[in-house]
């Protein structure tokens, strides 16, 4: 089983608001998910980003890949280490 960490939008139209989730690279976008470690809002000034970082490194020591914009998201806070 492949599983990504990527974003889950729930927001409304034109108001997104995504949470970031764990879950299997199978799974539909706003499918089932494994666990939630966190959420992103694009919308406000400026843009908020609370991660778990815990829970984050331990998924990343388990193998889960996060999506491009995760990994953007988890340089910008700290988590993972710019290249």
């Amino acid at each position: 089983m492949a599983v990504k960490i990527r974003l889950k939008r729930i927001g409304a139209k034109k108001a997104p608001f995504y949470r970031v989730v764990v879950a299997d690279s199978r799974a539909p976008r706003d499918g089932r998910f494994i666990e939630e470690i966190g959420y992103y809002n694009p919308i406000a000034q400026p843009a908020q980003v609370k991660i778990d970082a815990e829970k984050a490194k331990k998924w990343l020591a388990t193998g889960a890949q996060p999506s491009d914009t995760v990994r953007n998201l988890f340089r910008k806070e700290g988590i993972l280490e710019s290249k």
